[in-house]
């Protein structure tokens, strides 16, 4: 009988086998999304443009990422969803630019899409967001929770929940003694941080943005770091992409989401990360 498992074929999860001893030898991968036996053969950034796949190639591994929204009312922005799958060979893509809004662009190729910060892989559940301006954490899940904003003195804003997709920092805003924003939350890509602000004439410090993952190296990209400002606003810092660092805060401005889907910090008009599209045959 001949082997019919081989490596680099898609679909299998083994690196090799031994017929003669029986025994297999895992594939070592450094993402549980990534697909088994293929290479990636393109890696598109924002906009509508043209694919080119090679005759032959019938159906296509997407792994698509949305933008990530923008700081928006003292909150930070919250990290791009993800989707990732099989899809017939297609000639054209969308992929989310960057936003300053409080909405997120998202990213299509063939029937594999992903609705931006709203929704991640197939309608996996949400964490909990809050608005009650006690500083709450948001929930975990696959596309996290935004933090609460905090109004009270010396109360942090809210952490952005954990998941797929890092939630988005609350906002500090106090008349009296410090006022610190909350951290975006962190996952495979992370969130933005809130801002901090008020008329406290002590530091006002946004949240620091969230971590991700490099989806192709396992690497953790890294969210900036909150500005810190003396009666004036301190901006969030940028959530992490997938495919680059978020940017630290400053007086009054959020820090830029990393590429691939970052969420912004809240604060001026910072940018989110743009969305990414990686082909995979």
């Amino acid at each position: 009988m001949s082997n019919i498992y081989r490596k680099s074929k898609a679909g299998t999860q083994v690196s090799s086998w031994q017929q003669s001893s029986n025994t297999i030898t895992p594939n070592q991968q450094t993402s549980f999304i990534l697909p088994y036996g293929l290479t990636l053969r393109q890696t598109i950034n924002a906009g509508t443009t043209t694919v080119t796949i090679p005759s032959g190639i019938t159906w296509v591994y997407a792994i698509a990422v949305g933008s990530g929204s923008g700081g928006f009312f003292g909150y930070g922005g919250a990290g791009g969803g993800i989707a990732w799958g099989w899809t017939p060979a297609n000639s054209s893509c969308i992929v989310g630019a960057a936003t300053t809004s409080n909405t997120s662009n998202y990213t299509r190729y063939g029937h594999i899409i992903s609705l931006g910060s709203g929704t991640n892989y197939f309608g996996q559940p949400a964490g909990a967001s809050f608005g009650d301006n006690t500083g709450t954490n948001g929930g975990a899940g696959a596309n996290a929770g935004t933090g609460g904003g905090a109004v009270a003195g010396n109360t942090p804003g809210g952490s952005g929940g954990n998941g797929i997709s890092g939630g988005a920092g609350g906002f500090g805003n106090a008349s009296v003694g410090t006022s610190t924003g909350g951290n975006g939350g962190s996952g495979l890509v992370g969130g933005g941080g809130g801002q901090g602000n008020g008329t406290t004439t002590t530091t006002r410090t946004g949240g620091n943005g969230g971590n991700g993952i490099n989806i192709l190296t396992g690497a953790i990209t890294t969210g900036g770091n909150g500005g810190t400002q003396t009666n004036a606003s301190g901006g969030g810092g940028g959530g992490a992409g997938v495919a680059g660092n978020g940017a630290d805060g400053s007086s009054g401005t959020g820090g830029a989401g990393g590429l691939g889907g970052g969420g912004g910090g809240s604060g001026g008009s910072a940018l989110s990360g743009a969305g990414i599209l990686y082909l995979f045959y």
